[in-house]
């Protein structure tokens, strides 16, 4: 038990580990923002300019409630597929955010090019050579 321990402390602390805790907690956070921005922001900005349409009301009933007087005895069955476009509608914009975040950190993360380094000298060319050979052997 005490070596599983020991390798479980091993694997919770390593840095890749942590950097996805501390992203998951940030992620969260942030998607708690952008649902924000677009429930809060967004949508009603497009109600507005749609005359009040409200994308969360739009929904599909299969079956009606039952009723009898003022308490419900079978709610109401239906599919809020207004909801459903609501939380695509965020996702879109979620991920378009952290495609603008990484672009952002990547820009940023980027070198400027190196000045090329000057060519090395190019050495004899083989007639070159064969001439140098040819005086070294007319000098002996």
């Amino acid at each position: 038990m005490g070596k599983f321990m020991q390798e479980f402390k091993e694997f919770a602390m390593k840095g890749n580990v942590m950097d996805m805790a501390v992203g998951v907690v940030i992620g969260g956070a942030f998607g708690k923002i952008v649902s924000s921005l677009v429930s809060d922001i967004i949508m009603p900005l497009i109600g507005a300019i749609t005359g009040g349409l409200n994308f969360t009301d739009w929904k599909w009933v299969i079956r009606e409630a039952v009723m009898e007087g003022e308490t419900v005895v079978k709610p109401e069955l239906c599919m809020t597929w207004g909801n459903f476009l609501q939380v695509v509608f965020d996702f879109i914009i979620i991920a378009f955010s952290i495609f603008l975040v990484i672009k952002g950190i990547n820009k940023l993360k980027r070198e400027e090019p190196k000045p090329e380094e000057p060519a090395a000298p190019a050495g004899p060319t083989q007639e070159e050579l064969l001439a140098e050979i040819r005086d070294l052997l007319k000098n002996k």
